[in-house]
């Protein structure tokens, strides 16, 4: 049975992290016509208006889908299906209040954002489009949290592919149209910068309707689904209903400190940009110069980094009701066995995908960028490459210590790295004077502060201590080899074929090489293949070329 149970762990996983590489092939193959359409500046303007928008994302909806799920998942753990609705029922008032008030904050406050915080005065017309998102992502925090809460990561998973359909068809389109309607509104140097500035608004249009699709989706199926719940909340014999003012409680004792947390996290990229275009403006540059430049960094270097970070929050999203049930009735050695399954499982996807940038860091942004200036971005993402490692690791040990909750230690852990990350930054930017390039090896430091201060909370909350070797040492050495086989087949075929051909290659034969050398070095056993998913399929595979006796 328990094996059984984290194969089904592993597997809601899986599907939620192959969800995330379909949504951001997805946003790949969209977010490469935008950003020709949208150009350096337009992308720069589309960028800082994200980050705004995750900003009020992370203080009325991110934390939702976590706190509903952790809350709904402890309560069906003990059969408890009337108190399960009645946190359902409290998190979307939440979401109403607080998602309706971030709404009309940025949509009335867009002048003074745009003008007085961003330095950006044309920024207005994204962030007005961009505001109605607000309110319906809350929704959606709800709706996705109540069905992770039930262990099924496969309404979310769906969700999340239509959203991000819907969102490329109108992001391309909406930023086509809206960008030749910016250049008549006025001439010369300012007929551009209306017309990126709009051809941004339009890209926003995408964002919200598929956001709105997503959610119709899914309150469809909470509707399909009602029969089944009244079924079982007339069967819940629970003696202790608890009361609409204690569940309001719990979830603000819950959603609290996530926010925080999250926010403190996310709010580096805010503060990032803010500091970077008021250092770079004091040290003489122009608005379009540092615009420019923070569209490199947003439209290609945030694109690819968000990746592999999309795929450890998945996984980290479908830890939680795991862990939960296992602080109720397990043991301390069960939550230990799942922090450390979750956490190699990670690092077993992530760190090869970080070797990957630096050995084709250039080729890969060729391929995907083609009509870009890719040797910025492409640096970048060497650098960047490191704290892609550590803030995955730091998105798992987040997800351990909110589910024993322990849920003011990341938010501490958060706000020492947030200042060390603020210093540092500033050091980079106005005394190194390393440009744009300070912003990505700041974000190093930030994730590699969390990492140290969760991991020594974790052993201080159970005891646990991370496996070193399995988890990151072989992957690593693994990665290492693939990475040299990877350039090396790219150097190779690039002398005969065209750029993107051999990049294809190469990419394929750095999954071949990497899958290899970790079967080879003893980085996953035949015991913890068999419980991944589709673990038996892989073992006959592996037998039958030999690399597993």
């Amino acid at each position: 049975m328990g094996k059984k149970k984290e194969n089904s762990f592993l597997m809601q996983g899986t599907i939620l992290a192959a969800a995330a590489i379909i949504t951001k092939i997805i946003g790949l193959a969209y977010r490469i016509p935008l950003t020709n359409i949208l150009g350096e500046e337009g992308n720069g303007y589309y960028g800082v208006v994200f980050q705004v928008y995750n900003l009020a994302l992370m203080l009325t909806s991110y934390s939702m889908p976590m706190a509903v799920s952790k809350l709904v998942s402890e309560r069906l753990a003990k059969r408890q299906y009337k108190n399960a609705q009645r946190v359902f029922r409290s998190a979307m008032t939440i979401a109403v209040i607080a998602g309706g008030a971030a709404t009309l904050i940025v949509f009335f406050g867009a002048g003074f954002i745009g003008s007085k915080i961003l330095k950006m005065e044309l920024s207005v017309y994204a962030l007005r489009t961009l505001s109605p998102c607000i309110l319906i992502v809350a929704f959606l925090g709800v709706f996705r949290g109540y069905f992770q809460g039930h262990r099924t990561m496969i309404p979310t998973a769906v969700s999340q592919i239509l959203e991000q359909i819907v969102n490329a068809v109108f992001s391309i389109i909406g930023a086509y149209f809206l960008f030749k309607i910016g250049l008549g509104m006025a001439e010369g140097a300012k007929s551009e910068s209306y017309g990126a500035a709009l051809s941004a608004a339009g890209g926003t249009i995408g964002t919200v309707a598929g956001a709105l699709t997503a959610l119709v989706f899914l309150v469809l199926l909470y509707t399909a689904y009602t029969k089944i719940v009244r079924q079982r909340v007339r069967r819940d014999r629970t003696r202790r209903v608890e009361s609409n003012k204690k569940i309001y409680k719990v979830l603000l004792l819950t959603l609290a400190p996530v926010i925080l947390s999250s926010t403190l996290s996310n709010i580096t990229n805010i503060l990032d940009q803010g500091l970077f275009t008021n250092v770079m403006a004091s040290l003489g540059y122009t608005e379009k110069e540092y615009t420019s430049l923070l569209g490199l960094l947003n439209g290609q270097y945030d694109t690819m980094v968000g990746i592999p970070f999309s795929i450890s929050t998945a996984l980290a999203s479908s830890f939680m009701p795991s862990l939960v049930a296992a602080i109720q009735v397990g043991t301390r050695r069960e939550i230990h066995q799942k922090i450390d399954l979750i956490t190699r499982f990670n690092m077993m996807i992530i760190i090869p995908c970080a070797a990957g940038f630096i050995a084709l860091a250039r080729p890969i942004m060729d391929l995907l960028f083609f009509t870009q200036n890719n040797e910025i971005p492409a640096m970048l993402l060497r650098i960047g490459a490191f704290s892609v490692i550590l803030l995955c690791l730091s998105s798992v040990t987040n997800a351990a210590l909110q589910g024993m909750d322990k849920m003011m230690q990341p938010v501490k852990n958060a706000a020492i790295a947030l200042a060390v990350h603020t210093v540092a930054l500033i050091i980079m930017l106005a005394v190194f004077k390393w440009n744009v390039y300070g912003v990505v090896v700041s974000k190093i430091v930030f994730a590699g502060v969390i990492c140290l201060l969760n991991s020594r909370d974790l052993k201080r909350a159970c005891g646990y201590v991370q496996e070193k070797k399995k988890t990151f040492l072989i992957p690593a050495i693994a990665a290492v080899i693939m990475g040299a086989a990877a350039m090396l087949v790219y150097k190779v075929f690039a002398l005969f074929c065209p750029g993107a051909v051999a990049t294809i290659i190469a990419i394929l034969a750095a999954v071949i090489v990497y899958c290899v050398s970790l079967v080879m070095l003893g980085g996953v056993s035949e015991q913890e293949l068999l419980e991944m998913p589709k673990g038996t399929m892989i073992i006959k595979l592996l037998k039958k070329v030999h690399l597993l006796r």
